[in-house]
Order: C-alpha cells, then sequence, then structure tokens
C-alpha cells in the first residue's frame, strides 16, 4: 500500500487530520457544540465552493468562511447555545450559496462531489505540507491555552467566576473548531467533517472521565478510524468516508453500551 506516493501522502494528511480533530473534539463535545461543527462544515462547503468561483484554493475559502463565522459567533452576547441557534438559521443559506459558486464557475461536478465528500486519495505534497501547517498551529494553540480552555469548557460557571476571560477563550476556541473543520474536510468532505470532530470524542466520554485520557482515547479512536479506513478504501476501492463513518459510529455505540453495562453492574 505504502509503494504508491498518493497513498503516502493520504496516511500523512489523515494522521494530521485525526490527531486534530480527536484534539477539538473533546472541547466540541465538552461545550455541546456538536451542531455548530455541523453548521460550519456547511459554511466551509460554501466557502470553498467560493474559491473555486473566484480561482483560489478551495481550502483556503473554506478557512476564511469559517473563520469570519466562527469569531461573528463567539463575538455575539447571550448563551452558547443562543448563538448557536443564530448561526445555525443561516446554515441552509450557506448550502444554496455553496451550490450557486460551484454553477457559476467553469468547474465540473466532480469539485462538488470532493467538496462535499472528499478526496484524501487525491491530494498533492503541497495540500499535506499545508495541512500538516494548519494542524500544527490548532495543536499549538492547545498547548498554549491547555489549562484555561479545559477549565472553561468543563466549569463555565467557576471560570466565570475565576476571572478567566471566558469570551476571548470562546472565540479562541471557535477559531481552532474552524480551523479543524477546514482540515478535517479534506479527508471526509464538508458533509461528514463533524463525524470525525464528535463521535470519537463522545465515545471517550463513556469510557473515560479525565480530560487527557479523554483526549489520548478520542484521538486514538480517530486514528484508528482513518487508518483503518484508507487500509480498507485501497483494498475495496470503495470510498473512504463510508469506512471511516462506519468504524466511529460502531465505536460510538460500543461506548454507549459499555457506559449502559457498568451503570448496571
Amino acid at each position: 500500500m505504502f509503494g504508491y506516493e498518493f497513498m503516502q501522502q493520504a496516511f500523512i494528511a489523515s494522521t494530521f487530520i485525526a490527531i486534530t480533530a480527536g484534539l477539538v473534539g473533546v472541547f466540541v463535545v465538552s461545550r455541546n457544540m456538536s451542531f455548530l461543527s455541523h453548521t460550519l462544515s456547511e459554511i466551509g462547503f460554501a466557502g470553498a465552493s467560493f474559491g473555486i468561483l473566484i480561482g483560489i484554493s478551495p481550502l483556503a475559502g473554506m478557512i476564511i468562511f469559517t473563520l469570519v463565522s466562527s469569531i461573528a459567533v463567539g463575538s455575539l452576547s447571550g448563551e452558547a447555545s443562543r448563538r448557536e441557534a443564530s448561526i445555525s438559521a443561516i446554515s441552509s443559506l450557506f448550502i444554496g450559496l455553496g451550490i450557486l459558486f460551484l454553477s457559476l464557475s467553469a468547474q465540473s461536478s466532480s469539485y462538488a462531489t470532493n467538496i462535499l465528500f472528499g478526496s484524501i486519495v487525491g491530494i498533492s505534497g503541497h495540500e499535506v505540507k499545508q495541512l500538516m501547517i494548519l494542524a500544527l498551529f490548532v495543536i499549538l494553540i492547545f498547548l498554549v491555552f491547555y489549562k484555561p480552555l479545559a477549565f472553561d469548557s468543563f466549569d463555565h460557571l467557576g471560570a466565570q467566576a475565576a476571572g478567566l476571560k471566558t469570551r476571548l477563550l470562546s472565540i479562541t476556541f471557535l477559531v481552532t473548531l474552524a480551523l479543524s473543520v477546514s482540515i478535517g474536510a479534506q479527508i471526509v468532505g464538508s458533509l461528514l467533517v463533524f463525524v470525525l470532530l464528535t463521535l470519537p470524542a463522545a465515545t471517550a466520554k463513556y469510557l473515560v472521565h479525565s480530560v487527557p485520557k479523554m483526549i489520548l482515547v478520542s484521538v486514538g479512536l480517530s486514528l484508528i478510524g482513518v487508518w483503518l479506513g484508507l487500509y480498507l478504501a485501497f483494498i475495496t476501492n470503495w470510498p473512504v468516508t463510508f469506512f471511516i463513518s462506519t468504524f466511529e459510529v460502531l465505536a460510538y455505540f460500543c461506548g454507549l453500551s459499555y457506559k449502559n453495562w457498568k451503570l448496571t453492574h
């Protein structure tokens, strides 16, 4: 499998994507922002389509759209659920804009398929470097802000009482979420990027309880999912997204079953 250069590139890219998604996903789940990650993925679809229309990288267009949207959400006052509702209310508009941008561009429908469902096996060396830089940037942000972010994510009222700048932390997190959506969409597409951003972390929450352990389990499940997906896609010629999604869903229900079993024994 690794005798092919495109599989080497896909393996490297998927590894960085999985680590990033697994890390950020723990905070997505703890902040109850799973639906927001889905909404940002739809906004990212419009951004990628706009990038194709004006002749720039789809990844660049996706980053611009998701960053602006996430900063706007973080700047809104009120509860997190209200901020989430305010941006999800226009998610359908962004889907429509994405379709409009693609129809106005001269590119074929294969571009739409790549944006919606990912194209990890067709990723270039230059794109791999871009993803690595973005992933390392997200990881660096979490290393710098880990303690206050974890405090705010798992005890928001306590963080406010302790004098932490929770609004700034929220915006910081949303920026990392926007970048993670843009990165993750390269492997599973904008429609299913929330799978990597939510299911491994949700599964980890059923299995362990401390934040460091949740991060380790979440990242581990993400890595297993993308690696297994790449291998099975290579030997079957089926879409890698199918295998990744199937594994993460099965892992989630196994985790849920384990939690229920622990409660009854």
